[in-house]
């Protein structure tokens, strides 16, 4: 499909920590647009082992995605959110959890009541995109003992960026005393970078792109803790 092309390191990254486990992943590709509501969302997930739900831009098929994480969270599928994957983590958890009815992201709705993913500040006096992403390598700080910590096996690590919004600071304490763990944060300890659900064997979602880090003789950790807890879960 085009989409394997378009996600190519995304695919690459699942193969080599299959490898790991001696699994081959096999890759069922959803349009989110066709995840309507909770019960298209089951359908389409009974037959999978984990979730993958990987960076893009715009408004297109978002409810879709809100509805297969909301299952994943639900029914403890192993999921993995990059990018885009993380912010719609936080909206469905904002919404679904948190009691934040209708929050969504600035970007797709800009008179959202609860704009819990928006542009960072210094980006939102910047006329026109171009320069304003986040973009390249940034440090994160790890919780000590979350999933994360111990699938990195080091409280600090580099990560690279690619996009321009960012989980908003004014919900963050809302939606972690609702149970979503913020486990990653940049060092200044103001950006979110990695949630968590801890209830599930593997819930995680990141605001980086770890696909880009991953190596066929060496998988990167979160993808290693998707493959693990999918072949577990098979088990």
């Amino acid at each position: 499909t085009d989409l394997s092309d378009a996600y190519i390191s995304v695919v690459e990254s699942l193969k080599h920590a299959g490898l790991e486990f001696d699994s081959k992943v096999n890759i069922k590709w959803l349009a989110t647009e066709e995840c309507t509501d909770l019960n298209k969302a089951k359908e389409f997930l009974s037959d999978v082992d984990a979730l993958v739900v990987p960076g893009g831009f715009g408004v297109r098929g978002i409810e879709g995605k809100l509805n297969v994480i909301r299952y994943a969270r639900e029914n403890n599928l192993p999921f993995l959110g990059l990018c885009l994957g993380l912010q719609c983590a936080v909206i469905e958890y904002a919404r679904n959890v948190a009691g934040l009815e209708g929050a969504n992201s600035t970007e797709f709705d800009e008179n959202t009541k609860y704009p819990v993913i928006d542009l960072m500040t210094e980006q939102k006096n910047v006329a026109g995109y171009g320069g304003t992403m986040r973009l390249g390598a940034y440090p994160c700080h790890l919780k000590e003992g979350s999933k994360v910590h111990k699938a990195y096996g080091t409280k600090i690590i580099s990560e690279r960026h690619r996009h321009r919004y960012e989980v908003n600071s004014e919900y963050k304490k809302l939606i972690e005393d609702k149970g979503l763990i913020i486990s990653g944060s940049s060092p200044d300890g103001l950006l979110a970078e990695v949630v968590e659900y801890p209830k599930n064997d593997w819930f995680v979602a990141c605001q980086f792109h770890p696909e880009f880090k991953s190596r066929p003789e060496s998988a990167h950790p979160l993808f290693r803790g998707l493959i693990k807890a999918a072949v577990n879960r098979k088990k």
